[in-house]
C-alpha cells in the first residue's frame, strides 16, 4: 500500500458527511483499488440511495400541503391514536407545519419504531408552527362512544392551536369545526402534516400510559398501551377495573358484570 494513501479509517471519517452522489471525493474513492475502499464506496452509495428514497417519499407526502400553500392557506394535519384499547383516553393531535419543514423521516407513526418516534417528537415540536393535543377520556368514550369521542378530541385539538388554520387534512374523519377539510384514507401515510400529528399523538399517549402504569400496576400499561393483551386481561381478572378503563368495551364490561353477580 502506498504511504500516500490515507488509511481506511481516516477515509471513513472524512466521507461520513457525504450527501451528494456527485461529491468529487467519491470519484477519488472509486479510483482506490483497495478492497476496503471499494466496500466503503458501496456502503456510502447504499446510504445515499436510502436517503434519496426517503426524501422522494417525503416530498410526495407534501403533495396536498403544497397545493393548499400555493392557494395561501394555513394547513393543519390531524390524527388520532388509541381508538382500540380497553383503557386510557383517545388522544388526537393537530399540527401546522411551516412551508420549509424538512424532516424526511416523518411518516405514519405505525411505520416507525418507538425509538424513531421518540427522536422525531422533539424535532417536530421544534419545527412546527403550532401543535395541539386533544383528549377524549374513557368517561367520554363510555358516554358517547369511541367514534364520537374521537371527533370531539379532534375538535379540541384544532381549537387548541395557537394559530388558526384555514384548512384541515384529516385521517378519514369529519371534524365538527367550520373549516374546509380534506379527508384522506390512511392520511398519515399520504400527508406529512397528518404523519407529524400521528407521531405527536402516539408519543404523547405512550408517555401518558407509562404514567398510568405506575398509578395502576399489574395491567402492563407501559407495554400494552391499554390494549387487551394477555397481561392486561389477567390484570383485569385479578385486580378489577380501574378509573381509566372503558366500561362499555366488552372485555371490561364482562368483568364488571361478573363482579356484580359475585
Amino acid at each position: 500500500m502506498s504511504s500516500k494513501q490515507p488509511s481506511l479509517a481516516s477515509l471513513k471519517q472524512d466521507l461520513a458527511d457525504v450527501t451528494d452522489p456527485a461529491d468529487p471525493r467519491l470519484v477519488t474513492l472509486a479510483a482506490d483499488s483497495r478492497k476496503g475502499a471499494q466496500l466503503l464506496l458501496k456502503q456510502i452509495q447504499r446510504r445515499l440511495d436510502r436517503q434519496a428514497t426517503a426524501e422522494n417519499a417525503f416530498q410526495e407526502r407534501l403533495h396536498f400541503e403544497r397545493q393548499l400553500w400555493a392557494a395561501g392557506k394555513l394547513v393543519a394535519g390531524i390524527d388520532e391514536v388509541g381508538r382500540g384499547p380497553l383503557a386510557g383516553p383517545v388522544v388526537t393531535s393537530a399540527v401546522i407545519l411551516p412551508q420549509d419543514f424538512d424532516i424526511p423521516l416523518v411518516n405514519d407513526s405505525k411505520q416507525l419504531t418507538p425509538k424513531e418516534r421518540e427522536r422525531l417528537y422533539p424535532l417536530i415540536l421544534a419545527q412546527a408552527t403550532a401543535v395541539s393535543i386533544g383528549i377524549g377520556s374513557s368517561a367520554l368514550i363510555d358516554q358517547i362512544n369511541i367514534y364520537q369521542a374521537t371527533r370531539v378530541a379532534m375538535q379540541r385539538a384544532v381549537l387548541g392551536l395557537g394559530v388558526a388554520p384555514q384548512h384541515l387534512i384529516v385521517d378519514a374523519m369529519q371534524i365538527p369545526v367550520d373549516l374546509p377539510q380534506t379527508r384522506l384514507i390512511k392520511g398519515d401515510a399520504k400527508s406529512a402534516s397528518v404523519a407529524a400529528a400521528s407521531i405527536v399523538a402516539k408519543v404523547y399517549r405512550d408517555h401518558l400510559m407509562d404514567t398510568y402504569d405506575r398509578l395502576y400496576p399489574g395491567y402492563g400499561f407501559k407495554n400494552n398501551a391499554g390494549y387487551g393483551t394477555a397481561e392486561h386481561l389477567a390484570g383485569l381478572a385479578d385486580r378489577g377495573v380501574t378509573p381509566i378503563h372503558r366500561k362499555t368495551f366488552s372485555p371490561v364490561r364482562k368483568i364488571i358484570d361478573a363482579q356484580s353477580r359475585s
